[in-house]
């Protein structure tokens, strides 16, 4: 397998998924302007990342590249002992943060994407921030009581992850949010987090 990852974005989660298994894997780190070439949008023709290709078979989309992860790699139980129950669990982590959580971040990343007059972007963010920490209140409520997501380390956790570093970046406020502190600190203490990470140059 080969993933083409782009520092600190969502990425980097498969990047992460991929460590956890334990299996080889090759990868290349991306700049804006590699993914606009001419080379890479004849992988992806929407010239954004993740994309990941094994064999003859290439594979677009953060969820479904973490799904394809777990399925080709089942020893590493990102999703799950086998069960349908667990799996289903998995995806429910996962959807949440791929459907509902990450798109609230876009308005802070482009607002102009959103509303033409830059005279509401400021009002257009505000509303982004208070949905964003709506939305890490209900992970926060989720891991009081357990390590993971899911219940298990699963493939959600490292997409959760990649979440809270742009909440940082931005200064989002996460005061409160203990639960989820400890989470991110546990991710940051995992061997094949470090290593993601310190392989896309991210400190």
């Amino acid at each position: 397998m080969k993933l083409y990852t782009k520092p600190g974005a969502c990425s980097t989660a498969d990047h992460i998924a991929l460590r956890w298994t334990g299996q080889p894997f090759e990868f290349e780190v991306m700049t804006r302007e590699a993914m606009r070439s001419a080379e890479y949008l004849a992988i992806n023709p929407t010239g954004a990342v993740p994309t990941l290709v094994d064999g003859d078979f290439v594979l677009t989309q953060n969820a479904a590249i973490l799904g394809y992860i777990a399925d080709a790699c089942p020893g590493a139980g990102l999703a799950g002992d086998g069960s349908a129950r667990q799996r289903a669990e998995a995806n429910r982590w996962l959807a949440f943060v791929n459907s509902d959580l990450h798109p609230a971040f876009k308005p802070m990343f482009n607002p102009a994407a959103y509303i033409e007059d830059p005279g509401q972007y400021e009002a257009v963010k505000q509303a982004a921030r208070k949905r964003v920490r709506a939305l890490l209140e209900i992970a926060d409520r989720r891991l009081a009581d357990r390590p993971w997501l899911a219940g298990f380390r699963s493939y959600a956790d490292p997409y959760l992850y990649i979440t809270l570093r742009w909440a940082e970046g931005l200064h989002l406020d996460l005061g409160g949010l203990d639960h989820l502190a400890a989470f991110k600190r546990r991710m940051e203490t995992d061997p094949g987090v470090q290593a993601a990470l310190a392989a896309e140059g991210l400190g």
